[in-house]
């Protein structure tokens, strides 16, 4: 299962995220490379996959390599959202030696991660089959990767939460601790929006009944259902009854998913599915 490029993986935040870390990562140079290998040697390498997975990154690496050389080639054999098996070649690139091998470490690095978070998606995304349920990621991310991470998620079948703190409004409980309540939260809430002429969803996070029925009277788009257990869960719903959008979130685990999904909720958000997913190996290997 693959989903598209989410609309915020644009050409300028990649290309931007990938010189970032091009950067960080040759410094002044890499004199490993720069020493033994001679300048204009023509080389090809493969990308194999050592575990099965779901295969993600390899539109990402074909950015890294023709953004370090666009005389750079792949032979691409595989896709992102493939079903990998251990021994397959995802790709194979051709030019440059010391283009390769600069930047390998960065192609893997995000293969390995992006793959591990798509493959997690996937197993996660699995078990609400026959639900309408839609699984979610977080803002649970790592820093300066986010926008490989959430990519990672889509490839693998999940759908993307708001990318930041500026594409959706959602008032957590510190939110409506710091305002006494939800309806006072939300007024100012709304009222920030209008003066600023942003078009935004609200979301309010909740933590029991009560909070359920006052966040439903004030009409916010979606009431976040957290760390409930599931018979409490089951009857928020029933409250709600489909009058705005119900997401679940707090303490998910893999085991849970299909019975919280039966409680009729529109949305299940993990942040394990970006903070717990295990790289993949993934290596970069000369052709001989």
């Amino acid at each position: 299962m693959i989903g598209t490029r989410p609309p915020y993986a644009t050409e300028e935040a990649l290309r931007e995220f990938v010189q970032n870390a091009l950067k960080e990562d040759l410094g002044p140079g890499d004199f490993s490379t720069l020493s033994t290998i001679p300048e204009g040697m023509g080389q090809s390498a493969k990308l194999l996959i050592k575990e099965d997975c779901i295969l993600a990154g390899i539109e990402l690496a074909e950015i890294i390599f023709k953004t370090f050389d666009p005389e750079l080639s792949l032979e691409i054999l595989m896709k992102d959202g493939d079903a990998a098996k251990a021994g397959d070649i995802g790709f194979i690139v051709k030019g440059s030696a010391r283009g390769i091998l600069q930047t390998e470490r960065l192609v893997l690095n995000c293969m390995q991660r992006m793959s591990g978070i798509a493959t997690l998606t996937h197993d996660w995304n699995s078990r609400l089959l026959g639900t309408k349920a839609k699984l979610l990621d977080t803002r649970k991310t790592t820093p300066n990767f986010r926008v490989c991470e959430k990519w990672a998620v889509a490839i693998g079948g999940g759908t993307n939460h708001r990318f930041g703190l500026y594409d959706m409004v959602m008032l957590k409980d510190n939110h409506i601790d710091y305002n006494g309540s939800i309806t006072n939260a939300v007024k100012m809430c709304r009222e920030y929006l209008a003066k600023n002429n942003l078009d935004l969803k609200i979301e309010v996070e909740t933590r029991n009944l009560d909070e359920v029925r006052e966040a439903l009277e004030t009409g916010v788009d979606r009431i976040m259902l957290d760390n409930m257990p599931i018979p409490m869960m089951r009857e928020a719903v029933e409250i709600v009854n489909g009058r705005t959008e119900t997401e679940a979130s707090g303490g998910i685990t893999r085991d849970v998913l299909h019975a919280v999904a039966e409680t009729g909720v529109d949305y299940i958000s993990a942040g394990a599915l970006t903070h717990s997913a295990r790289n993949i190996d993934i290596s970069l290997k000369a052709v001989k």
